[in-house]
């Protein structure tokens, strides 16, 4: 699925000399690496099919972290094309160092690892210059067949990163309609009519750097936004309306439409492979495992190609996809078994913000499968070769996805996982001997996106690798792995279990006759947000989980307890704490929970958010204290 999405650290012209020598407004300086000094960008619908984008950029770059403002990537394809690209470089006194020249553009291609068939290219220019601070302009313009996507205005596209001027045009025959959604704007849209156009135009002047505060929302909330789009389009000669997500979906159906055909040998063989399952669940499973054994994922963008799926007959005989065309072959396996479901395009990503539900436009870049049944719903992410069927995850849970369904678009939401769902379960046995030095035998289940991490580890590496990884992952100061393992139940719900043997140095410190050892060995608490007075935006917390860790330590001959942490449970707004030891001979036993969920909560909680996690660092920190016996 393609976006066009053109990575433009990008930076629109100067009104002169004097402008781009100018010293940074103290109130624009404040917090900032960049100072985008104008910024014009113009979009010129053409045609139902066509438009130009025109873009100038004047920015000063005030420091190392802001250099990345001085390259321009310009992305280009078969539906588009680069007019021209230029580009000046100034010193900090405004004069001119150098002019951009054709020779100094790379051409390259855009092409992915794990694509086959791409066209994508890009024209970069770079005018970073070693004394700071310095300015650049860039000016450039692309004209497209695609029609698809509308431009998105966010003048303020990244933290640290100030606004003098920008401004937002776009220009459309008066025959066609513009669509758009405004967001944190002061002024809001200015609109004239010519004879033959409707023109808009947005402005802002004077924008502070914006810095997110911690455990914040997302940048995309906090900054100016005009999202654009069509209401008739066309791409490739396939017109479609974008009015509604209903008309969207009847726009993505008529280009999936009669590419679902199979050879008669490969239906044959999928009703021969379903003959015995019990349930339409378990002839899903059975026909999902097939296409992970057959197929592999590759990127396919040529054309309408990225958006358009290959046909079910090139995957049965190539072994190969991309989202579409993986996701349209079992949908035509699954419809040979007699088992119907439904494209479904998605935004996929972990921590992305959901779509525009209010906006009908392509905010998408994956596509699933949706196979809808009479208790619950099964969704199929097609391009991945180990995921267990009916489970989306950190990358595609949790959100709006369209279904492509016979009658239009349908918005509906996939499954999401909370603190139940995501869990980790550890339980560790610990032998001490008399220097504080130990065994632990170390068992622990994950699940759901817990997991996540771990799975990709035992999918793609090698042991040797996993231990590697492993020494990074294990917060223990001193310790050597001697086994490890992963093993795996696939279900809606993945498990994974992870087995480890440790030796363990210094366990416990040692000082005369008594040893102290932390109880909480593998899962201490350790982050605390910054202070911060007069918090302004909410508090977001993404993912829920459950740990529970269960420590046994088997003390070693002629020690005897003399000291353990009290019990403690703490409870707040944002989740829940509780710890305790036990003692039956010669063995303790530590039991330590924390459950914490998913939200959003106002900022006036903040202080309250600090306090529950230094609260858990304290209990984290406590110790057992063990001494010798002297007789």
């Amino acid at each position: 699925m393609r976006f066009w999405t053109i990575i433009l650290y990008f930076l629109a012209s100067a009104a002169g000399l004097q402008q781009v020598a100018a010293q940074a407004k103290l109130n624009l300086s404040d917090k900032a690496n960049i100072i985008i000094r104008s910024e014009e960008t113009v979009f010129t619908v053409n045609a139902v099919n066509s438009g130009t984008t025109n873009y100038k950029v004047t920015a000063t770059i005030l420091n190392e972290k802001g250099r990345h403002r001085s390259f321009v990537q310009v992305p280009y394809d078969k539906l588009s094309k680069v007019d021209y690209l230029k580009g000046t470089l100034y010193n900090k006194d405004g004069k001119k160092i150098k002019s951009l020249k054709n020779s100094e553009i790379k051409d390259v291609s855009a092409i992915s690892d794990f694509s086959l068939f791409e066209d994508n290219r890009v024209k970069i220019a770079d005018l970073s210059y070693v004394e700071y601070p310095y300015t650049v302009e860039f000016d450039y313009q692309v004209t497209s067949s695609n029609m698809l996507f509308y431009p998105i205005w966010r003048p303020q596209d990244e933290e640290n990163l100030a606004v003098e001027k920008a401004s937002f045009q776009i220009k459309i025959p008066a025959a066609l309609k513009l669509r758009y959604t405004e967001k944190n704007l002061k002024t809001k849209v200015q609109q004239q009519s010519t004879a033959t156009h409707q023109v808009y135009n947005w402005q802002v002047e004077n924008l502070a750097a914006v810095v997110a505060e911690p455990l914040g929302p997302g940048l995309s909330e906090l900054i100016p936004e005009v999202r654009t789009a069509p209401s008739n389009f066309e791409v490739q000669g396939y017109a479609g309306n974008m009015d509604t997500w209903q008309n969207y979906g009847h726009w993505l159906n008529k280009l999936n439409k009669d590419r679902d055909a199979l050879p008669e040998a490969t239906k044959q063989k999928l009703k021969s492979m379903v003959a015995n399952a019990k349930t339409e669940e378990e002839k899903i499973k059975i026909v999902y495992d097939f296409l992970q054994q057959k197929t592999r994922y590759v990127s396919i963008q040529l054309g309408i190609g990225g958006w358009q799926p290959f046909e079910a007959t090139f995957v049965d005989a190539k072994g190969y996809g991309d989202c579409k065309a993986l996701t349209n072959y079992m949908q035509a396996m699954l419809q040979t078994v007699g088992i119907p479901s439904y494209h479904a395009v998605i935004r996929a990503g972990e921590n992305v913000p959901d779509i525009k539900t209010d906006f009908p436009s392509s905010q998408f870049n994956h596509v699933v499968l949706c196979v809808p049944m009479p208790q619950d719903t099964v969704w199929l992410e097609c391009t991945s070769q180990t995921v267990a069927a009916g489970y989306m995850g950190s990358f595609t849970g949790g959100r709006h996805a369209l279904l492509v369904t016979p009658e239009g678009g349908k918005l509906v939401k996939t499954p999401a996982y909370k603190a139940i769902d995501n869990t980790q379960k550890r339980t560790i046995l610990v032998k001490l001997d008399e220097k504080g030095n130990a065994k632990a035998n170390i068992t622990t289940l994950f699940t759901g996106t817990q997991q996540e991490d771990r799975d990709q580890v035992m999918q793609s590496m090698a042991p040797d690798a996993q231990r590697k990884w492993l020494y990074q992952q294990i917060a223990i100061p001193a310790f050597e792995i001697n086994t490890h393992g992963f093993s795996q139940q696939k279900a809606r719900l993945p498990q994974l279990t992870e087995k480890l043997e440790l030796t363990l140095r210094q366990c416990g410190t040692m000082s005369g006759k008594r040893m102290f050892v932390a109880p909480n060995l593998m899962n201490k608490w350790t982050y605390t947000p910054e202070d911060k007075e007069n918090r302004q935006t909410d508090i977001v917390r993404r993912m829920g989980f459950l740990d529970v860790d269960s420590v046994e330590f088997e003390l070693p001959e002629g020690y005897a307890l003399e000291h353990k942490p009290q019990d403690i449970s703490l409870t707040s707004e944002f989740g829940k704490y509780t710890a305790s030891t036990k003692v039956t001979g010669n063995k303790i036993s530590y039991t330590r929970t924390l459950q914490m969920g998913d939200g959003r909560f106002k900022p006036t909680a903040y202080a309250k958010l600090i306090e529950f996690y230094n609260s858990i660092i304290k209990a984290d920190s406590q110790q057992i204290v063990f001494v010798k016996n002297t007789l």
